[in-house]
């Protein structure tokens, strides 16, 4: 047996970092990821820089910023960059076994970016290439075609109940495959597990009996704002954003709401199976573990949905390491407020393993000293674009699209009520925002600025959706969805 610790990394798609009972959410139920907090390291300030599916992900396997990377948009069609070694092909390179379960997100979709192996769940990208080895599984099981088949969209927030078999259900699939997976390993080997679950992203489906239990209680209600009060005084980024889906009435959007809670709580009671597999191969206590999600969702946060937009509903993710070798490196019941990135992880897994880190990337391992005060954010180009700076106090976004800003105090307003941008007692912080987030920009956002001064772009008219696509909405996967673009993004606007 290798004196190199094994290691589980577990991703989850879309869970806001505030939707973890140890982060002080009144309605959510995670104990298992609570007890894992109680065990290790809770980092509650870890950004996801570039808040959408593609580019987090490429920064986390790459240790490289959107700027590293090449996406600050979801570009489906994009290599992952020729220059960079991938998280996988560094532990595979020092020896380890490695092998991904679920979502990757890459292009070619079985392209395994260093790892051994990958059984996919792409959530039904078929278009792309494949095989999906979960619809695969699906046909199986006499399934064919029918993963979508519940009639909900993989990017809107209709909800509806689990349609198939429990035992059918994404979640379970995806447990169970890593689970024989580790029971499979070389022995002679330490292994590198991505399980990566496609869920709470829509579509919302859980399972009923998951749903039930939020059923029977109330949920607290979406967070208001002042600057959110009317649409039409927001920036127009936002006031397309609101505008793009349905707003629903309060007891539909409370069941919205259960419904992505209940996938929540799946997912943790799940994880319970790999914490058990790992304890029953004996291996549990020399295996390091790292559980994060790519982005978050604002779930009717300021009338809001979806991810792509700089406030901490979208952007903060939920990061918890725990090392039960070393708690001189990872503390062990702990909470850090120290500023993390996606690309802070490759690093930082390879540094907890004793792995070589490649050079070239950009992140820093969460061993280190913590000597970053600000992070940078971005998301998208042109009218789309917002762009943020976050410091260990102060959070300011630019929305180049009308050249507005917002400025929130994060020690005292956390949840970003109160927008600072027009209070003269804050005209100094906003300058050296301001001063800060300059630094930053790169590419065509330098056409946007004129010396120190700020320009934006033009506020583009407001235009009702076209959305008969219904945001990406599947249909029957049998016989196989036929080839499209693969440079064409799927989904919401």
């Amino acid at each position: 047996m290798s004196d190199q610790p094994h290691v589980l990394f577990v991703t989850v798609d879309q869970w806001p970092a505030h939707l973890l009972g140890c982060m002080g959410h009144p309605d959510i139920e995670t104990p298992t990821l609570d007890m894992l907090a109680r065990s290790g390291t809770l980092y509650r300030n870890c950004y996801a820089e570039t808040p959408i599916c593609i580019p987090s992900r490429r920064s986390m396997m790459t240790g490289l910023t959107a700027r590293g990377h090449g996406d600050r948009d979801f570009q489906p069609a994009l290599r992952m960059p020729a220059k960079a070694q991938t998280l996988a092909g560094a532990f595979s390179a020092a020896g380890y076994q490695t092998g991904a379960i679920g979502k990757l997100h890459v292009f070619p979709p079985r392209d395994r970016i260093g790892f051994d192996d990958a059984l996919l769940a792409e959530e039904g990208r078929g278009h792309l290439g494949g095989p999906d080895d979960y619809e695969m599984f699906l046909a199986d099981r006499g399934h064919p075609g029918e993963q979508f088949t519940h009639g909900m969209s993989n990017n809107e927030y209709g909800w509806n109940t689990w349609h198939l078999d429990d035992d059918l259900h994404v979640t379970n699939w995806t447990t169970r495959t890593a689970a024989r997976q580790i029971k499979r390993r070389d022995p002679t080997r330490p292994g590198f597990w991505h399980v990566s679950y496609t869920h709470p992203h829509p579509p919302l489906v859980p399972l009923q009996r998951y749903f039930d239990r939020y059923a029977r209680r109330g949920v607290a209600d979406p967070l208001q704002s002042d600057w959110s009060a009317e649409t039409a005084a927001m920036p127009a980024l936002l006031r397309s954003v609101r505008g793009y889906y349905a707003a629903l009435p309060p007891a539909q959007l409370a069941d919205t709401r259960r419904a992505f809670y209940a996938l929540c709580t799946h997912i943790d009671h799940q994880i319970r199976l790999l914490i058990g597999t790992l304890r029953e191969e004996g291996i549990l206590d020399d295996t390091i573990i790292v559980f994060c999600s790519d982005h978050g969702d604002m779930l009717g946060d300021h009338g809001m949905f979806g991810k792509r937009l700089m406030y901490d509903a979208s952007a903060n993710v939920p990061l918890l390491v725990i090392d039960t070798r070393r708690h001189d490196r990872i503390g062990r019941n702990a909470t850090s407020d120290r500023l993390v990135a996606l690309h802070d992880l490759m690093p930082t897994m390879l540094d907890m393993a004793g792995v070589a880190i490649p050079e070239g990337v950009e992140g820093s391992s969460l061993l280190a000293p913590d000597t970053r005060d600000h992070l940078y954010g971005e998301s998208q180009s042109g009218a789309k674009a917002t762009r943020m700076i976050r410091d260990r106090q102060h959070k300011l976004i630019w929305y180049p699209a009308g050249n507005r800003f917002q400025l929130f105090d994060m020690m005292e307003d956390p949840r970003e009520q109160h927008d600072l941008a027009a209070d003269p007692a804050q005209a100094e912080t906003l300058e050296k925002m301001k001063t800060l987030l300059r630094g930053h920009l790169y590419g065509s956002d330098l056409d946007m600025i004129e010396g120190d001064r700020f320009v934006g772009l033009p506020e583009p008219a407001d235009a009702t959706p076209d959305n008969r696509g219904l945001s990406g909405q599947r249909g029957f996967h049998y016989p196989q969805v036929p080839a499209s673009d693969p440079s064409v993004a799927v989904g919401s606007a």
